[in-house]
C-alpha cells in the first residue's frame, strides 16, 4: 500500500503545526490483503473502519467468522447494521472470539457477559473521552461488541482512532523517548471517583495500579501501537513527573487527530465490534436530554507486550 510522507511544519504562535500528507498505512507490513467471499466490506475511511453487508450474527458460519477475524484486524473496527439479536446471542457472536469478560463495575443486561449503558436526561452520558477499555487490567479485553438498542434523534455517535497510526505519526525523536518504557494504569481517577471509601479500598485491593508498555506489539500483526489512553493512564514511572506529564498529554493527543479516526452513526440494531488492542475509543454525548441505550460485550486479551 503506497504512503505519503511530505507533511510540514509551521511555528505559529511558539507552537509547531504539522499539516499536510502523513505517513499512513492500514495495515502492518507484510499483510496481505485478500479478496472478502463471504459478505461486502464498504470502508468508512482508508485506514480505519468498515461496514460489512450481507450477514446475519444470529447463526455465523465458520467460514464467516474467520473471515470476520481477518476483517477486524485489516480495518481495526467493524459495523454491521440491522441486526435484530437477543443480548443471549450477542454473548454468544463475542464468544468466537474467545473468553469473555464479566466487568466488576458497571451494570449487566440480561446475562452477566453484557454490559447495559442506559443514558438520559437524569443519567447523562460521560464516555466522551478517549480511551481503550479496561486497561486498568493485567489482561485487557481483545475486542469489544457493542450494540445499540434505542439511539437519540441526532447525535450520539461514536468515534475511533487507530493507533498504528498514531504512533507511526510520531516523531523519531519521540518514538526514542517511549521506546522500551512502561506506564501506569489505574481505576481511581475514573470509577473510583463515585466510589465511597470501604469499597474503593476493597477494589484498589483487587485491582491495584498495572503497568503496561507504552508501544504494544499487536499479538496478530505485529504491529506496533500507542497504548496509553487519557482515561486510565496515569504517570510514567521512570521519568519525573515534569517530564512525564507533557509526554503523555503529547501521547494522548494523537488520538485527537482526525486523520487518525472514523465516525459511526448508530441506529437501532446497528452493532460495533472493534480492536481493543489496536484503537482508542469516544462516545460523543451530544444528545442530551434524549436516551441512548447500549450493550457491549467485551472479550479477554492477552496480556500487552
Amino acid at each position: 500500500m503506497a504512503t505519503l510522507t511530505s507533511s510540514r511544519t509551521v511555528a505559529i504562535g511558539g507552537h509547531s503545526i504539522e499539516f499536510g500528507p502523513r505517513g499512513m498505512r492500514r495495515c502492518a507490513d507484510g499483510f496481505e490483503s485478500a479478496p472478502y467471499t463471504q459478505f461486502e466490506v464498504r470502508p468508512v475511511t482508508p485506514y480505519i473502519g468498515a461496514e460489512i453487508h450481507g450477514v446475519d450474527l444470529r447463526d455465523p458460519s465458520a467460514e464467516m467468522i474467520e473471515e470476520l477475524r481477518r476483517a477486524l484486524l485489516e480495518w481495526k473496527v467493524v459495523f454491521f447494521r440491522d441486526q435484530k439479536i437477543t443480548g443471549a446471542q450477542h454473548r454468544d457472536f463475542a464468544r468466537h472470539w474467545g473468553e469473555l469478560e464479566v466487568h466488576p463495575l458497571l451494570p449487566q443486561g440480561e446475562v452477566p457477559e453484557v454490559v447495559h449503558f442506559e443514558r438520559g436526561e437524569d443519567n447523562p452520558g460521560t464516555e466522551n473521552i478517549w480511551h481503550v477499555d479496561v486497561t486498568w487490567q493485567k489482561r485487557p479485553p481483545l475486542g469489544s461488541v457493542l450494540r445499540a438498542l434505542e439511539v437519540p434523534p441526532a447525535g450520539g455517535d461514536t468515534l475511533w482512532a487507530d493507533m498504528g497510526n498514531a504512533y507511526d505519526c510520531l516523531s523519531d525523536e519521540v518514538k526514542e523517548k517511549i521506546e522500551g518504557r512502561v506506564a501506569i494504569h489505574d481505576f481511581v481517577p475514573s470509577f473510583g471517583r463515585s466510589m465511597g471509601p470501604e469499597k474503593l479500598a476493597a477494589m484498589k485491593e483487587q485491582f491495584p495500579p498495572v503497568e503496561h508498555p507504552i508501544v504494544r506489539i499487536h499479538p496478530e500483526t505485529g504491529r506496533r501501537t500507542l497504548f496509553v489512553n487519557s482515561l486510565f493512564t496515569t504517570h510514567i514511572p521512570d521519568m519525573d513527573p515534569a517530564e512525564s506529564e507533557p509526554l503523555l498529554r503529547h501521547l494522548f493527543d494523537q488520538a485527537k487527530v482526525p486523520d487518525f479516526q472514523c465516525r459511526f452513526r448508530w441506529q437501532p440494531d446497528s452493532i460495533a465490534f472493534w480492536d481493543n488492542r489496536a484503537t482508542q475509543h469516544y462516545a460523543a454525548s451530544d444528545y442530551f436530554p434524549h436516551r441512548r441505550v447500549m450493550e457491549r460485550v467485551a472479550i479477554l486479551g492477552d496480556v500487552p507486550a
